[in-house]
């Protein structure tokens, strides 16, 4: 991969290499991530996140992904979790009371920077972690994953191969989007629309205009990748073979046993300490 590629990898694409997190199973990922999420959610001490965010740094550390690419893949969820902290701050109720605007409509309290932290925490650990399943997980491996973790429900003649493939276009799709996005602001700037500047009115008319020819780029793309797939004889999960069987090895069981373990701690952590 050139360091062109790299410089521009944002959430959603695949950075392949060879490291141990990539050769895990996509199963053990999935549940992987799937017990750190009730991990998080569980964690509300500073005390708590510093266990999860030690192990996010080994688990990144493993995955041989650079932390300055990692962080660029989600500045845009980073900046959004600090103003919707502060925004916490301000409008939390609690008992000590740092500041307050004249007429006390807006006050911060202790407490309420205590929750904005665990806030901006929260949500930083929560994407952060999943975009290292995006990132070490081909969308292919991600597809094949999920579906044999859904089998289960065929069943119950539910769409299994259908669901998992929906699910694995969505997340190709992001980073196609987001490019999108960047062309359409730079073409409307140029015809000069100003996204920075401007009453609110002007700026709500600018962000229309770039956001119909999104749409319109979306469906066009999604109306392309069903006919190719129909032109290619796609018929659903029916009969289809695999390129790549997967294979669940030692290495898988003890990361499933390390993620659960983390679990369990989070929930001693919060009932038992």
């Amino acid at each position: 991969m050139s360091k062109k590629r790299n410089a521009s990898l944002r959430l959603g694409q695949y950075y392949p290499s060879d490291s141990f997190i990539h050769s895990l199973d996509p199963r053990t990922k999935l549940t992987g991530i799937l017990l750190y999420i009730i991990a998080v959610l569980f964690a509300n001490s500073f005390t708590m996140f510093a266990v999860l965010y030690a192990f996010s740094i080994i688990v990144i550390g493993l995955s041989r992904v650079p932390v300055s690419m990692m962080l660029r893949s989600i500045r845009f969820i980073i900046i959004l979790s600090v103003i919707t902290g502060v925004l916490n701050a301000f409008f939390f109720m609690g008992e000590t009371v740092l500041w307050s605007s004249p007429g006390g409509l807006f006050q911060i309290t202790a407490e309420g920077l205590y929750q904005a932290g665990i806030i901006i925490l929260r949500l930083i650990a929560l994407v952060g972690f999943a975009s290292v399943l995006t990132l070490t997980t081909s969308p292919i491996s991600l597809t094949d994953g999920l579906e044999k973790m859904l089998d289960p429900l065929k069943r119950f003649h539910c769409p299994v191969h259908e669901f998992a493939m929906m699910m694995s276009i969505s997340l190709r799709f992001i980073p196609i989007l987001m490019d999108e996005t960047d062309k359409i602001i730079k073409a409307q700037t140029a015809r000069g629309a100003d996204f920075k500047n401007g009453s609110l009115s002007d700026r709500l008319r600018c962000i229309v205009a770039m956001i119909i020819p999104l749409f319109i780029s979306a469906l066009k793309r999604a109306e392309d990748l069903a006919v190719a797939m129909e032109a290619r004889g796609y018929q659903g999960g029916e009969g289809r073979t695999r390129l790549k069987e997967l294979h669940w090895r030692g290495r898988d069981t003890v990361s499933v046993g390390i993620s659960l373990a983390i679990l369990l701690s989070m929930l001693f952590m919060r009932y038992y300490r």
